[in-house]
């Protein structure tokens, strides 16, 4: 790969890597989002009766809620396994831009 070529899949690895940390982001935010319900529902739910039929309705939207986080956090590792190989990709177009250089300025030198 040439030197313009490199720079230029470097440029996209990096952009995508940011992209791959802001989805990460948005991915922590809901399931913060998520946490705060949840524990809004524990609140109203220890002054309710603990078999009462209300008790029994936060209950199922806690387990609602519980199952939506794993499904999140089941994202949030698909994220980081992709920002982990881009990552690993960089590191490898980094060696060859470092190679060109050194290649350009042998020849020059």
């Amino acid at each position: 790969m040439g030197f313009a070529a490199s720079q230029a899949r470097y440029m996209m690895l990096t952009a995508r890597k940011s992209d791959l940390e802001l989805q990460g982001q948005f991915i922590n935010q809901a399931r913060m989002q998520l946490a705060n319900v949840t524990g809004a529902l524990f609140t109203i739910s220890s002054n309710l009766e603990p078999e009462g039929p209300e008790a029994q309705q936060i209950q199922a939207r806690v387990a609602a809620i519980q199952a939506i986080d794993k499904s999140l956090e089941l994202q949030l590792r698909r994220v980081d396994t992709q920002r982990e190989a881009v990552q690993t990709e960089i590191d490898a177009v980094r060696k060859v831009i470092g190679k060109n250089i050194e290649s350009t300025f042998k020849t020059f030198g």
